[in-house]
């Protein structure tokens, strides 16, 4: 099963646009998330976005979060790190309850305003497979960016 949610902190509240991802056409691969709420990328700086939507799916697949195609030359935004990448253990964490985000960099002059309501970017749900000799154990302890060191 999977399934998009928002997430805890969101719920009830009506200051934010709460509006869950979904596919644009029939045909869309990816599914558009929205900007929750007004939110100024500073010019030449790392912004963080927290959608309020956090994402359940099965253990061997991934989903991917990749910029709009019309940021980058619109907007100047670029995703940071090039793609997200949202593991099936991330759902429900203690430390952000699974609140996926999207992590731009504004590479213009100026500060850039993103609307409530805004498509963000997409996510995409793939499977991945792993090797015979996988040994992998451990258990995931917190929410954005924990599995690093």
């Amino acid at each position: 099963m999977r399934k998009f949610e928002f997430v805890n902190r969101l719920k009830g509240r009506s200051d934010f646009y709460n509006r869950l991802p979904e596919r644009s056409t029939k045909y869309s691969a990816g599914y558009d998330f929205f900007n929750p709420k007004a939110i100024i990328c500073k010019s030449h700086q790392i912004t963080m976005i927290p959608t309020g939507i956090k994402a359940k799916f099965p253990e061997d697949e991934m989903l991917l979060l990749f910029n709009r195609s019309s940021n980058p030359k619109k907007k100047g935004l670029i995703i940071l790190n090039g793609v997200g990448v949202v593991d099936s253990d991330y759902y429900g964490n203690a430390d952000n309850d699974g609140e996926m985000a999207f992590v731009f960099y504004n590479m213009l002059d100026e500060d850039v305003l993103i609307e409530a309501g805004e498509k963000l970017g997409q996510g995409i749900f793939v499977k991945y497979a792993k090797t015979d000799d996988d040994i992998a154990e451990g258990e995931r302890q917190g929410g954005f960016g924990s599995t690093g060191k």
